[in-house]
């Protein structure tokens, strides 16, 4: 209940509007404000801490002043800047020079999730027209709304500009020029508003709506009805210029006065009392004043309209205008927006220019308006003070009192009335200062009957008190003064850097009816701190107004801040203590306080709970022993409220100390029979939980605090609360709600404390049976871990759910064909837990009570008939009993789930991606049934990729439950790396067995390795290096056994993931003209080159199998997509596998169009080719059907091809089959150093006859790319793969020549370049036209000189076999025969 500073806005982006407002402060200034920002922020604005030294200029620490200066330079920009803020808080205004920045609230989310109030830029730009003219004051003026249904906020906001050019402007909040007014060629120093306030009682004179303008020797004054009139005309003349363009409508004139202040040397600042009449003793001594001894009196006191100013000479001088002594000018208005306005209307108009068109500028540059003169008015008295200069004056609300500041450092308080100081304050140097008027709240009064109650009777009018508020930016101190002789009642420490914005006045445009019942949210001061970045605004209670010695609300908060105090102290003496808290609470007269003073009693947690029972018995014993009409009802049964939960408190922890420990474990015998389960249903129930909790880590987690289930008395009144005869629980987070069930049950279901009683107590207390079933089952769900250990739980939820039951009176009401609400909340408190374990329990449980009371009660109704009868036993069915059913199978199903989805194979790979490793969101089955039907095998997929599984082990499970014997191999080849335990790869395949079983439709193979192909594609597109994500993913989707999903699933992989990256390589390819770079791949693709090859065999690969599968769905029928009994009622997102089957069928030809491009952009990225533009590879129609949609028609290319193009693209197979052959030739060169080998192997594909089928679809002839291949082969002297290539060739004759060339370049270098004796010996013996023919070979072309003679001599073996004895070149291969002979 003191005074309190707070925070109600923040700016979003107070940097840019520095930057823009002050670019001279940009380079260091960002540096310094982070600086001041953090140092702002250790320390918290209390007053009282700080240390008061450092309020002294000489106490601060010394630091370089170079550094220190340009700190508080960028701290202090916005004591330069004129600011103004709306007082209905939706527009401020920051300008400095020519320039300004409008404000706008918005609300938003901050960090801590609640909604706040952020002021964001909504406009920024200059405002001068005229040269060198700056903005010198403004105001933000909210303008009431006409319409009858307005809700008490502004229709819109104006803002007024003052220019030193003597200028008035008038803006929207859009920053659109209104109007624009030159009343006097002078600067204008100061702007100020009065708007209309209810009389507060008869006496007063009503005041009317003005806006005053001040100028260093003259004041003008505007009529507020003229100017709301004017205001409004304009700006929907703005809109209808905006909208047409045409239409220009003449708004009505302004009324002003202007007034020329003399006998006075300077003004700087001003304030209008208003009108005011004088009382017949103040006339007649007035009168005497001016005229003397016979100075004539009218009867009636004339109206006055009265001025203060402040300056020098007099430092404060008042002014009277008598009403009628002149008459309001009429000023026509000039609409800024009509711009077509002839000249001659600028001239004769007197005022409102706004912006012209630059010829209109030049034509009449020098032509000001014509100004109207003032009407002398003189100095009627002032207080004289030579030396003493005025800064700043500020008006109270009341209009009685005014508060001065000057260049001594003081601060004087005016009484307005009277032209007297009555107060002062020193040591205020440039204080800012402003006004905060408090009405008393009525219902606040003591309501008590006593003598010297402050006003005579309860029900007096409302009170009301001022305070001043002054902000000394030298000390960084903000404080609140009672006025006129009262105390300082609040101080803020609040830097050193902010500015004190106050008004002074409300919505303009009202009046004595239009405000009746209006209640618009408009503030009275507020504090704009820029190191911060907020607003502030002070808030003070009525009762700091009332004298200290007399109040006795003042008596009473001393009583609450002693208590607080006692309260606090480091050691305690309960029974010291307990007197002392019962003498002050009693002595609190105000029951409000009474109130605050037991809740703070309440709240705290040293007091024993016998303490808190005894205080707060005896605060209600003398409640009651007051007389009947004084007692205040409302803290009487606050009291007995919070006594009946002290006992309830007490009761419980009784019980709870009452151990009545039983150790005896039930059987699984008795278990079975309490759950009504058969042995093999038990035992498989067992089963269930303990793969559960084996596989479940987050279950072997035990947390010391549990054991101690102890409710502190602080937080069991917080979290309850009650009402008459009823407790209600508050709404609480779901770990303090456990915690309030824990308090109350967690003994009784560990077998500790009779439920019995904890019931009995709980309900006579107040709680409703379906709160304490609700508080049981969050006790239960929540303590799984502890649970599924101690199996004599189950017995003992058994024994409360019966009691709890028996209480509703269920079988009062049973009707077996209608659902009751009371199995309804337990089954729906299951369906959401995400402890499945626990859930399935509870239901077990929960089925069985039910089935209980279900058969006790039609034993009852149908007895007579089973009389004497020989029966069976038979259960008696209802309604809830099959829900149960339905929910058993549910959560079994969901616990099955949930047990496969925490297991993990043994040994994790090392080289995991991050994706792989973040653990996996608990099931419910809520979540299932909220999932859609693609749900269950979404979930599984993500287990999937997060343990990384390969395909063949989820064909696995299926092949067990088919052949219950198990394969012969379940080893590693099956996992993505093989390093896995054997134990761990069993378990998973048992649990993805039972899975299977339990979900044979939603885990149908082709089903799930759909969604693992989707999950997979989708990480990949999270983390496009993880290159293997994709690979993986084409695994599934090879997969996946019916040809319409798998079609559907590569569709919307290439739509979605995959075309846009394509294309992006494409022509990053096509324009370096080779395999780009790393930093390129990155910059344009979004991955590293590596990632790109990879992504690029992927695409082929997805493309192909695209094809494979329409060509397949023609002969297959579109599969039935089924859903499990119990997962029927699934509601959610359209499954992936149906959306699959919506897709429309491609254009085939299409698809290997664009298959023919990803292939040759894989082998240019693969072997890195250079020189190559993949695009030039194909004519205009086809490069125009590149990246089209796949199930369209598109013009493709067709006919005989271009021969530049046919030349092109043979040259493009022949480099790229060169480059393969290189490859290979590589890694059989290396096969030393399996690291390499590893790279540089062609292991991915068959890449020979991919090039075969690449000429096909290029058109270009297969046999000479084949023929092509077996020489490059031979070319690098793979002699061996080169025998079977040749198999495949067709025109051998052709190909025995070239090849006969090579033979002559292999010997040639072996007798002419490596030129040894026996070389030399040879060659004499050689025909001479063989020997000529040698000569003439180059072995520089060859690429591998180091072939063994008897390698070459099967390859001239190979030639005689293929060349035709009538070739030309036959008898050279003759005698090469007859040469590697010799040389052998």
């Amino acid at each position: 209940m003191a005074c309190a500073l707070v925070p109600f806005c923040t700016f979003q982006d107070l940097e840019s509007a520095r930057a823009f407002l002050c670019p001279h402060l940009r380079q260091g200034g960002a540096s310094a404000a982070g600086g001041v920002k953090e140092s702002s922020g250790g320390k918290p604005a209390n007053w009282e801490d700080d240390d008061w030294g450092a309020w002294d200029e000489g106490g601060q620490m010394q630091e370089p002043e170079e550094e220190s200066a340009s700190k508080t330079q960028a701290s202090s920009w916005l004591q330069d800047c004129v600011v103004s803020l709306s007082p209905t808080n939706d527009l401020m205004v920051i300008a400095r020079e020519q320039k300004a920045v409008f404000f706008v609230p918005k609300w938003k989310h901050s960090e801590k999730g609640k909604e706040e109030m952020q002021y964001a830029i909504g406009w920024s730009g200059s405002l001068n027209v005229e040269e060198g003219e700056c903005v010198s004051s403004a105001l933000c003026i909210p303008l009431a709304s006409q319409k009858r249904s307005s809700t008490g906020r502004p229709d819109w906001t104006c803002i007024v500009v003052g220019f030193t050019s003597g200028y008035i402007r008038f803006y929207t909040e859009n920053g659109v020029l209104l109007l624009a007014q030159l009343l006097n060629e002078d600067p204008v120093l100061q702007l100020k508003c009065r708007t209309y306030e209810i009389p507060r009682h008869p006496g007063v004179t009503e005041q009317n709506e003005e806006m005053s303008i001040l100028y260093p020797s003259a004041v003008v004054t505007i009529d507020g009805f003229s100017l709301f009139q004017s205001l409004r005309a304009c700006r929907n003349q703005v809109a209808r210029a905006a909208a047409s363009g045409n239409e220009n409508v003449q708004p009505p004139p302004l009324a002003y006065k202007k007034w020329g202040l003399q006998d006075v040397d300077t003004i700087v600042d001003h304030v209008s009392v208003g009108i005011m009449t004088l009382t017949t003793f103040d006339q007649m001594k007035t009168a005497s004043n001016i005229g003397g001894y016979n100075a004539t009196i009218k009867n009636s006191p004339p109206a006055m309209s009265q001025y203060i100013t402040v300056g020098s000479n007099p430092f404060t001088g008042f002014f009277y205008a008598l009403e009628g002594s002149s008459q309001p000018l009429l000023s026509h208005v000039a609409l800024a927006v009509a711009s077509k306005l002839t000249s001659a209307l600028f001239n004769a108009a007197s005022g409102w220019l706004g912006w012209k068109h630059k010829q209109e500028e030049e034509s009449i540059q020098k032509q000001k308006p014509k100004v109207e003169p003032a009407t002398p008015l003189s100095v009627r008295f002032g207080i004289p003070d030579s030396r003493r200069h005025g800064e700043k004056i500020c008006l109270s609300p009341c209009n009685t009192l005014a508060a001065v500041t000057d260049d001594f450092g003081r601060v004087l308080l005016l009484d307005v009335a009277r032209g007297l100081a009555i107060r002062m304050w020193k040591g205020y140097r440039d204080a800012q200062v402003g006004w905060i008027q408090i009405v008393e709240d009525l219902h606040e009064r003591e309501v008590e009957k006593m003598d010297f109650s402050p006003v005579g009777s309860s029900q007096g009018p409302s009170r009301v008190a001022q305070f001043l508020v002054i902000y000394a930016p030298r000390r960084g101190i903000l404080e609140v003064w009672s006025t006129q002789q009262g105390p300082r009642v609040g101080a803020f420490n609040v830097g050193k850097h902010c500015r004190l914005l106050y008004p002074g006045y409300k919505i303009m445009g009202l009046n004595n009816v239009t405000s009746q019942g209006w209640q618009p949210q408009t503030y009275q001061i507020c504090l704009v701190d820029p190191v911060s970045g907020t607003v502030k605004t002070v808030h003070v209670p009525f009762h700091l107004a009332l004298s200290d010695k007399k109040s006795e609300r003042a008596k009473d908060m001393h009583l609450v801040k002693k208590l607080t105090a006692l309260l606090k102290a480091k050691t305690l003496n309960l029974d010291v203590v307990e007197m002392e808290v019962k003498e002050l609470i009693l002595d609190i007269k105000y029951p409000a306080t009474k109130k605050q003073a037991l809740e703070s009693i309440l709240a705290n947690e040293r007091l024993p709970l016998s303490s808190l029972t005894t205080i707060t018995q005896t605060l209600m014993d003398t409640l009651k022993n007051q007389e009947g009409e004084c007692v205040d009802e409302g803290l009487q049964q606050f009291c007995a409220n919070k006594l009946k939960l002290l006992q309830l408190h007490e009761s419980v922890s009784k019980i709870n100390c009452l151990a009545t420990q039983s150790d005896m474990v039930p059987s699984d015998n008795d278990l079975a029979k309490l759950l009504r389960l058969d042995e093999k249903e038990f035992a498989r129930l067992q089963m269930l939980l303990e793969n559960y909790k084996l596989q479940d880590t987050q279950l072997s987690v035990r947390f010391e605090e549990d054991q101690d289930q102890v409710l502190p008395v602080r937080t069991f009144l917080e979290h309850l609360e009650c009402e008459e005869d009823t407790i209600e629980v508050k709404k609480l987070e779901e770990r303090e709600y456990v915690a309030l069930g824990s308090f109350f049950f967690w003994k009784c279901l560990h077998g500790e404390s009779s439920t019995e009683e904890m019931c009995n107590i709980l309900v006579s207390a107040g709680f409703s049976p379906q709160r304490l079933l609700s508080l049981l089952l969050s006790v239960w769900l929540s303590k799984e871990k502890d649970i599924l250990h101690r199996t004599q739980s189950i017995c003992c939820l058994h024994a409360a759910l019966s009691l709890l039951s028996k209480m509703t009176a269920i079988d009062e009401s049973w009707d077996s064909q209608s659902v009751s609400p009371w199995w309804q909340q337990m089954r729906t408190a299951c369906v959401q837990s995400v402890n499945n374990g626990a859930a399935l329990l509870s239901a077990h449980v929960g089925h069985s009570v039910t089935a209980q009371i279900t058969d006790s009660i039609a034993e009852k109704k149908f007895s007579q008939i089973t009389v004497g009868a020989d029966t069976d036993p038979w259960e008696a069915l209802s309604l809830d009993t099959e829900y149960w059913r339905l929910l058993l199978k549910q959560l079994e199903d969901c616990l099955i789930l949930q047990t496969l989805l925490h297991s993990k194979v043994g040994k994790k790979r090392s080289l995991a991606s991050s994706a792989q490793t973040e653990p996996l969101g608990r099931l419910s089955v809520k979540k299932l049934l909220e999932g859609g039907k693609g749900g269950i095998a979404d979930s599984v997929a993500k287990w999937v990729f997060k343990q990384d599984l390969s395909p063949p082990l989820l064909q696995l499970g299926w092949k067990k439950e088919d052949s219950e014997e198990e394969p012969p191999q379940t080893g590693s080849i099956l996992l993505a790396e093989g390093e896995e335990d054997q134990t761990g790869l069993e378990t998973i395949l048992e649990l993805l067995l039972l899975a299977y079983q339990q979900f044979p439709c939603s885990l149908e193979l082709g089903v799930l390795h759909a969604h693992c192909c989707w999950e997979y594609v989708v990480q990949w597109n999270k983390y496009p290096e993880e290159a293997h994500f994709l690979t993986r993913s084409i695994d599934h989707l090879r997969c996946i056994d019916n040809a319409h999903v798998q079609h559907g699933i590569a569709l919307m992989m290439w739509n979605t993931f995959i075309v846009k990256r394509l294309s992006a390589a494409t022509y990053l390819m096509d324009k370096v003209g080779k395999a780009p770079k790393d930093r390129l791949c990155r910059r344009d693709i979004g991955m590293s080159d590596t990632a790109v090859t990879y992504f690029l065999g992927s695409c082929s690969d997805l493309l192909q199998t695209l094809m494979e599968a329409d060509v397949r769905s023609d002969e297959m029928p579109l599969p039935v997509l089924d859903t499990e009994d119990a997962w029927a009622s699934v509601e959610g997102q359209i499954s992936l596998v149906e959306l699959a089957l919506e897709q429309k069928h491609i254009h085939y030809p299409l698809v290997e169009h664009q298959s023919v491009l990803c292939t040759i952009l894989y082998g240019v990225m693969k072997f890195s080719l250079k020189s190559v533009k993949p695009l030039s590879l194909f004519d205009s129609k086809g490069k125009n059907a590149f990246f089209k949609d796949l199930t369209s028609i598109q013009l493709l290319p067709s006919g005989d091809v271009d021969p530049s193009l046919l030349s092109a693209r043979h040259q493009f197979l022949t480099k790229l089959l060169t480059a393969v052959v290189q490859t290979q030739y590589s890694s059989q060169k290396s096969r030393g150093s399996p690291e390499e080998s590893v790279v540089l192997l062609v292991k991915d594909r068959d890449w020979p006859a991919l090039m075969v089928d690449l000429a096909q679809h290029l058109q270009v002839n297969e046999d000479v790319v084949r023929r092509h291949y077996v020489c490059e082969l031979y070319n690098y002297g793979l002699d061996h793969l080169g025998e079977e290539a040749i198999l495949q060739v067709h025109d051998k004759e052709v190909l025995a020549s070239q090849l006969l060339v090579l033979t002559g370049q292999r010997l040639a270098y072996a007798l002419l370049h490596t030129q040894t004796k026996e070389g030399m010996e040879l060659l004499a013996r050689l025909p001479p036209t063989l020997c000529t023919w040698l000569k003439a070979m180059d072995p520089q072309d060859l690429k591998n000189v180091e072939v063994p003679i008897a390698t070459t001599a099967k390859l001239v073996d190979k030639v005689i076999e293929h060349l035709p004895e009538n070739h030309g070149q036959y008898s050279v291969a003759l005698n090469l025969i007859e040469a590697v002979e010799a040389m052998s």
